[in-house]
């Protein structure tokens, strides 16, 4: 039973999303013109190449945002569960929180943390 729900699920998710697929390349409004192929940069004209390397410190400090900011996602339901699951709930959350600043703490010592 389980196996047919899960069959009859997934065709309609793939039917539905070709036929939005569908629908939308029939009638999404088109026009073509040499500006939509331009690179656009805050409403100013480019100005030499657009494609160009960035320092890997801003993907690091991006990832490191991101590291962050999901720990926070994680610690929410702890946080709004904290009473009813127990003292075994607030170890695991401490354990999650001492990997998380060992790792801050070996980005920092590398340099992550600093704009050169």
């Amino acid at each position: 039973m389980n196996l047919a729900l899960f069959v009859v699920v997934l065709l309609t998710a793939i039917a539905l999303v070709a036929i939005v697929l569908i629908l939308s390349n029939l009638l999404a409004p088109r026009s073509f013109n040499k500006q939509k192929g331009e690179a656009y940069e805050c409403g100013i004209p480019t100005r030499g190449r657009s494609w160009m390397q960035f320092k890997v410190g801003y993907y690091l400090f991006a990832i490191l945002f991101l590291m962050f900011d999901v720990e926070a996602v994680f610690l929410f339901p702890w946080a709004v569960t904290v009473r009813e699951v127990g003292v075994m709930a607030l170890v695991n959350v401490i354990f999650f929180l001492v990997i998380l600043i060992l790792g801050l703490a070996y980005a920092w010592k590398k340099g992550a943390l600093e704009w050169k």
